[in-house]
């Protein structure tokens, strides 16, 4: 699909990153090895997925800071925060964002799990979640709401696409108590 440019607003990044952007590869499917990244985070952090080896990570991919349905799922990992951490795991939302919007959502939130910045979206294509869109005819580039769990040794264990926010938290903690089960 064609990216559609002028005519709209946003910047050229807003409407999918430098021109001639392009989506991100497949999906990777559970049994994988999740991609590596390092990224900038809130409050000065620098994140690598490596340094979760030896624990759950919950993955989740969101397209917008602030907004509606990025709010409530952010709030529902909040508020399962607690089940989540008992049972191990660690949680990073990831979205194009600046680390400083960042703070600022999960400070009026009070989300208590890292949000890292993705504004070149290299960790969205690495994970297959830099997709097409399309909205009132327009097609654009943007994150597809998608959450990887990855176990313990840095595999994809479980992948959630076109995730509903209402109660996605809860769906994810049952694979992570499931997982837990196995090991």
């Amino acid at each position: 699909m064609a990216q559609r440019r002028g005519g709209s607003k946003g910047s050229q990044r807003e409407r999918g990153g430098a021109a001639g952007s392009t989506g991100g590869g497949a999906i990777p499917a559970a049994g994988a090895k999740a991609p590596e990244f390092t990224a900038p985070a809130a409050g000065g952090r620098t994140v690598r997925l490596s340094d979760c080896r030896g624990r759950v990570v919950v993955l989740y991919f969101y397209p917008k800071d602030d907004t509606p349905g990025c709010t409530k799922e952010a709030c529902g990992f909040r508020d399962d925060w607690a089940a989540l951490r008992r049972a191990g795991a660690e949680v990073i939302g990831v979205s194009p964002d600046s680390p400083a919007s960042h703070e600022r959502f999960a400070s009026k939130y009070d989300l208590p799990f890292v949000l890292v910045s993705d504004p070149e979206h290299r960790i969205a294509q690495a994970y297959g979640v830099w997709q097409a869109k399309s909205m009132y005819g327009r097609t654009y580039f943007g994150i597809a709401r998608t959450t990887f769990v990855i176990d313990r040794d840095g595999r994809i264990a479980r992948v959630f696409e076109k995730v509903k926010p209402e109660g996605h938290s809860r769906q994810v903690l049952e694979e992570v108590e499931r997982l837990n089960r196995e090991a």
